[in-house]
């Protein structure tokens, strides 16, 4: 890997603030972090040096900056990667010590972890294992030939990692997804809950630095197993390398989930193209189904990823996911299947989007049951798990009643949009089934918002004018006056007036909006009008 590469993933957001071209074509040996004014010491050719400044001091900074800049020089640095956070930027100072001296100075943005450099070097240093001569690996030969004769054979993550380790003992090792999935662990590994693993992955190894924060790996060994980096690295490129082989077999399997779900976003679709859209993605016939629908806000790839992560700690349950023409994410997630759920393995936690979840996925509350019921409980326990693995994003997500046949698809994805649109209204990001939709609040809370506003006006008539303080004291008698039932005498007691002056704004309020409040169904429509507001 040359220091040039770096520049060129979008991942990293790395900026060149100096280098000529001799210079970021020279090849990576290695990274080593450090914050010492002279570092030389423990500098090897040809590696690359991060830094967060430190070291730095303003008051002697041409000094100070030279000096740091000649040990990375005297060592052969390749290049050094200085950090933004501590001084909100590199000095100028620095800059200008770096072109003296001959060496490379590119910028680490405060949103890029060291973390994240070094894995991206060491897994793409190492690169794939059939490609570069033995000398530069630490795992055995035999080993290499083995791990890349059972990546060829497309093999289980399970068996793919037990063969990695067997040679150090086969000491407890694990696959992580990004929320604590198990996708993969030793014999000798305990099943991990999905919350404990998630608390493992601060000091676990990425996989691929490149995936998404939801389609991220991570190589885990409890702390008290002693393995070198070097080899954990290469063990990570393998699964780098399997994960991309699953991708893959993904987005082959994309093309028949993107027709069933534009079958289902069709009003009216003739029940012979719809039962072969299920077929041709693996999904039963018969019901009940479930359809979710998905908005992060991010780009559509990270959207899919968060979307199927989250699915794969449904057991049993069987789901296609696809981007819809009017904007977010779908699925349509079919009935437990028995024959699934007993024999899912870690193998269904790799698989594509058709694949049962993991048996060994450590949802919260176990396996979730056959019932509809059962899939939103294990979904809205596993959700704030998403929202931690992105605190940039929000994950809002609306999930439909049962369907029971594929001609209530359409109905049940229209029930997960307008679920959608009210768990945007919510205060946190969060996962709202049309069946929690049980007040009148609720249900217009899944109202577009100029529908809302649109029928706010026209409910209220001239006291949607909120500039007006008498219409806003008139719509505070109302919705007093509403909220006590139509009581007179305690909407009074609750304003601190005379009945007689309630009695009065009441009467305007039933002349300016033409309602009559005596009556039920005119309570209801302006008590809707104001929560409308």
């Amino acid at each position: 890997m040359h220091v040039e590469d770096l520049l060129r993933l979008e991942s990293l957001d790395l900026t060149l603030l100096w280098g000529e071209p001799p210079l970021l074509a020279r090849e990576i040996s290695g990274v080593t972090a450090t914050d010492l004014e002279e570092p030389g010491r423990f500098l090897q050719p040809g590696e690359i040096v991060l830094s967060g400044l430190v070291w730095w001091s303003a008051a002697d900074e041409e000094a100070t900056a030279d000096r740091f800049v000649a040990a990375l020089r005297g060592a052969g640095a390749a290049a050094l990667l200085a950090g933004e956070e501590t001084h909100g930027r590199v000095p100028e100072a620095l800059v200008d010590a770096c072109r003296r001296h001959g060496i490379a100075l590119l910028s680490v943005p405060v949103h890029t972890s060291f973390r994240a450099i070094t894995d991206t070097v060491y897994l793409r240093q190492w690169g794939d294992l059939s490609r570069r001569p033995a000398a530069s690996y630490a795992l055995p030969e035999s080993v290499r030939g083995e791990l890349s004769r059972l990546l060829a054979e497309g093999t289980d993550p399970a068996t793919l990692l037990t063969r990695a380790v067997a040679h150090l003992g086969t000491p407890p090792c694990y696959v992580l997804s990004a929320t604590g999935r198990t996708i993969a662990r030793t014999p000798t590994a305990r099943a991990l809950p999905a919350a404990e693993a998630s608390r493992q992955l601060a000091s676990a190894l990425r996989v691929d630095p490149e995936a998404s924060p939801y389609g991220q790996w991570f190589l885990h060994l409890p702390g008290a197993v002693e393995v070198p980096p070097r080899i954990l690295h290469e063990i990570a490129e393998v699964f780098a390398q399997y994960r991309q082989g699953a991708l893959r077999r993904e987005a082959v399997a994309q093309a028949p989930a993107r027709e069933l779900l534009a079958l289902i976003e069709a009003e009216r679709s003739a029940a012979a193209p719809l039962a072969a859209a299920l077929r041709a993605c693996g999904l039963p016939e018969r019901g009940p189904y479930t359809v979710m629908v998905m908005a992060t806000g991010a780009e559509e790839s990270t959207e899919a990823d968060a979307l199927r992560e989250v699915l794969r700690h449904l057991a049993g349950h069987r789901f296609v996911t696809a981007r819809l023409a009017g904007g977010g994410t779908a699925a349509v997630i079919a009935g437990a299947d028995a024959g699934v759920a007993a024999g899912a393995d870690a193998r269904g936690a790799a698989a594509g989007d058709t694949g049962a979840g993991a048996a060994d996925s450590g949802s919260p509350g176990g396996s979730p049951g056959g019932s509809p019921g059962g899939v939103v409980a294990a979904l809205k326990g596993l959700w704030p798990s998403l929202r931690a693995c992105d605190q940039a994003t929000l994950p809002y997500g609306g999930i439909s009643a049962p369907a029971a046949t594929p001609a209530d698809l359409n109905g049940a994805l229209v029930q997960a949009r307008y679920a959608l649109t009210a768990a945007r209204r919510a205060e946190d990001p969060n996962l709202t089934a049309v069946d929690d939709l049980t007040t009148l609040e609720a249900l217009l809370s899944g109202l577009p918002a100029d529908v809302r506003t649109a029928f706010g006006i026209h409910a209220l008539g001239p006291l949607a004018d909120g500039s007006n303080p008498s219409h806003r004291m008139l719509l505070e008698t109302l919705d007093t006056f509403l909220t006590h039932n139509g009581s007179w005498a305690r909407t009074a007691e609750a304003l601190h007036l005379h009945v007689n002056t309630v009695h009065y704004r009441i009467g305007r309020v039933e002349l300016l909006t033409g309602r009559d409040l005596a009556r039920l169904d005119h309570k209801l429509d302006l008590k809707a009008a104001l929560l409308c507001r």
